[in-house]
């Protein structure tokens, strides 16, 4: 067995797709089946089932893969001891959102850059859904979630804390001069919010929903929400670490209304990953630098 050939074996094995793989790989698609050719006719077994115009591992091909990102992960580690002993270095590739990126992972980042900078962070912007598929086929190496739920199928999840969330309004809207509010309020007002696929909006909507659809205004980002409310267009419910600046400033207001949901700001894994050196790192001081006084779990 060749490296490379273990390498095109598991990009073919975690997209389940030769054409995917090739792109990914900057090769031709005859090379990446070449390559798998090879590797089956040196095992002996068929890795793939081929089922017209989609592939499947076998049950040969599934413990082939255990394998491989073993053999790949050490063979990373070696070339890192060897070649580059000055310390971590290569690029992780990060699924996240705004209110993460832009209020929760600044310290993070800014520690990497100075104290580790030759380790490169890819961040790719996406909704919670979208990052755990990526983390699943192996295109994120690692991804932040914001979620009810804490366990998630097929990945490791750390929690880092209970996300406080906040219903804001400008502080001349009608419901803020009010000491208690109903669903029946919230209903009648106009809601600023995210773009669906967000936790924190899905169940805002849901406790919202009754019998009807409620109509949202939908912004691209946290700060055009944030805009909108500030100029009076409505209300909005957002983590509350996105709009401390502005409850301080008296910008807007917190609304009176006990929020019946929670989210959990996660990591999120594939399981049965063997981890690098610089996700190690990434984790160990995620934990250390973003980690609230909530307590720290683990699931599957």
């Amino acid at each position: 067995m060749e490296i490379r050939h273990l390498v095109t074996f598991q990009k073919v094995a975690t997209l389940l797709s030769f054409t995917r793989a090739a792109e990914e790989l900057s090769y031709a698609q005859s090379s990446v089946t070449t390559q798998i050719r090879a590797l089956e006719t040196s095992l002996g077994v068929e890795l793939f089932d081929r089922l017209g115009g989609r592939i499947r591992l076998t049950s040969a091909g599934e413990k082939l893969l255990e394998y491989a990102e073993q053999i790949l992960a050490l063979a990373e580690a070696a070339r890192a001891d060897v070649a580059g002993g000055d310390g971590p270095s290569g690029t992780l590739v990060v699924g996240t959102m705004e209110s993460i990126t832009s209020y929760r992972m600044p310290p993070l980042l800014e520690f990497l850059h100075h104290r580790y900078p030759k380790v490169q962070l890819s961040l790719r912007p996406s909704l919670c859904a979208e990052t755990c598929h990526a983390l699943r086929q192996g295109i994120f190496d690692i991804g932040f979630l914001m979620e009810q739920q804490t366990r998630h199928q097929g990945l490791e999840t750390m929690v880092l804390a209970e996300e406080p969330l906040v219903l804001v309004a400008a502080p001349d809207h009608a419901l803020a001069r009010r000491t208690k509010l109903t669903l029946e309020d919230l209903r009648a007002a106009s809601v600023l919010a995210t773009e669906a696929g967000c936790a924190y909006r899905d169940l805002f909507e849901v406790e919202l929903r009754g019998t009807e659809t409620m109509p949202f205004l939908e912004f691209g980002t946290i700060e055009a929400i944030k805009r909108g409310v500030v100029s009076g267009l409505g209300i909005a419910l957002l983590p509350e670490v996105t709009v401390t600046g502005e409850l301080e400033k008296g910008q807007v207001t917190a609304l009176p209304w006990d929020i019946p949901f929670s989210v959990y700001t996660q990591l999120a894994w594939r399981s049965g990953r063997r981890l690098s050196r610089e996700l190690k790192l990434f984790i160990d001081q995620a934990v250390r630098l973003m980690r609230e006084d909530a307590p720290l779990a683990q699931s599957g």
